[in-house]
């Protein structure tokens, strides 16, 4: 099969959909050498990017656009499909061809721009709920990442069930326990103390991070515990209220924000924090836990389905919103040593029961199938409905 890959997520920094793009089409080329995987972008693929591109059977494509072909998913797309022959596309972004010459794979991750759109912005909510339909669709198959992402998007769309299947993502081969020694180098030049609580992802308002530093407010104020709270991540959107009350908050000092954190400064964190909190509001998998378990991280998250589904019985889960129960499950972990070891083994147990290579596996499955559905198709539509 020769197999397109959307490759624009990989145009900029990568974060979660970027980071299984490449995981998902490094994976599949290592899998399947005899088919053929292209990474198709208007835009150039980032040098960190092609760089990594060592098998002979995946390769990055730029399509360069004018003024006829500037419609990248209605027009330039389509065409190129067409003319290379190419048998499946898949759009690991949330949207694939306007327009279909070859079956079609649609990844969606999760649906928070309609089940809680007060946490994006307007423009955005609006572009997904005119496209998302579109692109359900036109999709051949659509892949999720959980079996609720799963549920809400045959539930939301009207989708039949054998259309969506999920397949579960996995921690990146860099996320494994850092030596002592060697993140305490990492913490130095970050300005990050021994000891510290640490969030790992995009500042906006889904993580829930309002939560979490009120429950670390409450901490400083009812235990003799002082950590810092790291929170390591680019800042996203919708965040002046979150911002403005670290200002004002008591302990507000002992909040460390680094930015955007590549993949060995995240190890040495995860590794060497007290404790990891997640405390999203709603999740499609909820990556950066396993990412924390595979560095032995003790994790706490939200009790929320798509991430009660990922972590298991490995995590300590508190609702999303209450200040009181997360602040207490944090305290616990910190004041208990015995506690953070037994949830550290079985995180390590937990992340390692997952891994790009099943991802690929299934994956490559539902291409198959998509394909034996497309053609399926185009035979009724050849013979008619008599």
């Amino acid at each position: 099969m020769r197999i397109g890959i959307d490759g624009i997520p990989l145009a900029s920094l990568r974060t979660g959909v970027g980071h299984y793009t490449f995981e998902l089409a490094h994976a599949l080329s290592l899998l399947s050498p005899s088919n053929q995987f292209e990474l198709v972008s208007p835009l150039p693929l980032l040098e960190s990017v092609t760089g990594e591109i060592k098998q002979p059977n995946l390769r990055a494509v730029r399509l360069r656009l004018n003024k006829v072909l500037r419609p990248w998913w209605a027009v330039r797309l389509p065409l190129y499909i067409s003319t290379s022959r190419m048998d499946v596309f898949h759009g690991t972004n949330f949207d694939v061809p306007l327009w279909n010459r070859c079956a079609s794979v649609l990844t969606i991750h999760d649906l928070s721009l309609f089940l809680y759109q007060e946490t994006h912005e307007r423009r955005l909510v609006r572009r997904a709920r005119r496209r998302m339909p579109l692109m359900v669709r036109s999709a051949t198959m659509i892949i999720t990442p959980s079996e609720s992402v799963r549920r809400e998007v045959c539930d939301l769309f009207g989708v039949s069930r054998e259309r969506v299947v999920a397949i579960p993502e996995a921690a990146r081969s860099c996320f494994k326990p850092v030596p002592a020694e060697d993140a305490a180098l990492t913490k130095k030049r970050l300005g990050i103390e021994d000891e510290f609580i640490l969030f790992v992802g995009t500042i906006e308002p889904r993580k829930n991070l309002i939560t979490l530093v009120r429950a670390f407010a409450e901490l400083l104020r009812t235990t003799p515990l002082r950590p810092q709270l790291v929170i390591a991540g680019r800042k996203g959107w919708l965040t002046d209220e979150f911002f403005a009350y670290v200002r004002g908050m008591d302990g507000g000092e002992r909040v460390r924000f680094t930015g955007y954190a590549g993949d060995e400064d995240l190890a040495a964190l995860y590794s060497s924090c007290s404790v990891c909190v997640y405390p999203s509001l709603y999740e499609g998998f909820g990556l950066p836990t396993l990412e924390a378990m595979a560095c032995g991280a003790p994790v706490i998250s939200s009790r929320t389905p798509a991430i009660m589904e990922t972590v298991g019985e490995a995590a300590r889960l508190v609702p999303p919103q209450d200040v009181q129960a997360l602040s207490q499950a944090i305290a616990e972990l910190m004041l208990d040593d015995g506690a953070r070891q037994r949830l550290s083994y079985e995180g390590l147990s937990r992340a390692a029961q997952f891994s790009w290579e099943k991802t690929a596996m299934l994956t490559l499955e539902v291409y198959s199938e998509a394909r034996k559905m497309r053609a399926a198709g185009n035979r009724q539509l050849i013979k008619g409905p008599g």
